[in-house]
């Protein structure tokens, strides 16, 4: 796979590295055969086969994880002295239907939608891969890199745990990651140095009480009144218990009581996701939310079960890992190519990974130029400029050879 010239930029070094034209067809292809077959966590058979294929072929030696998906392949021999480069992806979808009505390769499997832009996370890393394949056999690549293949993304607390059990980051020094952002262009990234993801924490309630009729609340646990002021009440408390800068939030999702509209239920149940913006804030959450929901249901004479249900914690970027993707993206696209971001309420579980190793989390812009419809992330319209491949996989190589030129 002969590789195009150097990326020539003023005032920039030499960069190898940049796609020819029939590997970016290539990666194309595979994106939107990921896309047609989308898989949930901790069930991406389809998607793990068809990494391991495409990396073999390139005479690489991918291994899949004990965990039976995801894999991991070093490009270059580790010298066990030498910290790696580690760049990953994760490669689950979503549990919702693709609504993409004009679109070729649109799912193929019912309820189930890659909606979060984890096939082009894959791609890119892939793409990358081979690139960086390539250079290596040429001499080119003066330390080695590791591709790392997460399953179960969106599965708190997040298939990086699992990933981190199995290894993948013996040797590693430091590591890189890009996630889908459909506000930002395509051929741009957006980058933050510190927090750039918020926590994120999942929340089970349910309430039980003697119930009766309508006509008689004051003889019962009113339990649809109680949930209704559990929903309204919970986050105002929670709201004042900590710095407002921390960005504690309770969002209810789902809430479920009662089956005729002159029957008091006596089982009442509630979903919720609790975000936060501040990592010490996050410590003390699931304290602060538990005690707030038992608070407003014993105030109903309501009895409360709780399942706090540990999420993952802000993604904070490094400072030497950001502006290593800062300075790649310059030398391959120029500086006004890179943007600002903001911290996003969003959960990532490359959090994880960042609790034992320094690195950081490019916003990859999958906006097509001028185009004024913003289709957000986990919605079943959603879709990506795929030119946002190319720039992934050229964002990467070049963070390889520059990590390598720094460290």
């Amino acid at each position: 796979m002969p590789l195009e010239s150097e990326v020539d930029l003023p005032g920039e070094a030499l960069l190898p590295g940049a796609l020819p034209e029939a590997l970016r067809a290539e990666l194309v292809a595979f994106r939107r055969d990921l896309h047609m077959h989308p898989e949930l966590g901790n069930q991406e058979f389809r998607t793990t086969a068809a990494i391991k294929e495409r990396l073999e072929r390139a005479g690489l030696e991918p291994r899949v994880l004990a965990v039976g998906t995801g894999l991991v392949c070093d490009i270059g021999e580790p010298d066990g002295g030498t910290p790696v480069l580690a760049l990953r992806a994760d490669i689950d979808g979503l549990p919702i239907p693709d609504t993409k009505t004009e679109c070729a390769y649109r799912s193929t499997v019912p309820d189930r939608a890659h909606a979060c832009g984890h096939d082009v996370h894959t791609t890119v890393v892939l793409g990358a891969g081979l690139v960086l394949a390539e250079l290596n056999r040429q001499g080119l690549l003066p330390r080695p890199v590791r591709l790392i293949f997460q399953p179960a993304e969106e599965v708190l607390p997040g298939g990086a745990a699992d990933a981190i059990d199995c290894g993948v980051l013996e040797g590693v020094g430091r590591m890189i990651a890009v996630h889908c952002d459909p506000r930002v262009d395509a051929g741009r990234i957006g980058l933050r140095e510190g927090a750039i993801t918020s926590a994120c924490d999942r929340l089970e309630v349910a309430l039980d009480g003697p119930g009766g009729h309508t006509a008689r609340p004051h003889l019962t646990t009113d339990l649809v009144t109680a949930a209704a002021r559990v929903v309204t009440d919970v986050p105002a408390l929670v709201g004042r218990r900590v710095d407002t800068r921390a960005g504690l939030a309770v969002t209810w999702g789902r809430i479920e009581s009662g089956h005729a509209p002159n029957v008091i239920p006596q089982h009442a149940e509630l979903s919720a996701t609790v975000r936060c913006l501040d990592i010490d804030a996050w410590r003390q959450a699931p304290d602060i939310v538990v005690a707030a929901i038992d608070e407003v249901a014993n105030l109903h004479r309501a009895k409360s079960e709780i399942n706090y249900i540990r999420g993952v914690p802000p993604v904070v970027n490094d400072s030497g890992a950001t502006a290593l993707l800062r300075d790649a993206m310059t030398a391959r696209r120029g500086p006004d190519s890179v943007e600002g971001t903001e911290q996003s309420l969003g959960g990532e579980d490359f959090s994880w990974y960042l609790q034992h190793v320094p690195g950081a989390m490019a916003r990859l812009g999958v906006r097509t130029p001028g185009e004024r419809t913003v289709r957000d992330l986990h919605q079943g319209d959603f879709d990506a400029d795929e030119s946002a491949i190319t720039v992934g996989v050229e964002l990467f190589t070049a963070a390889a050879l520059l990590d390598a030129a720094e460290r």
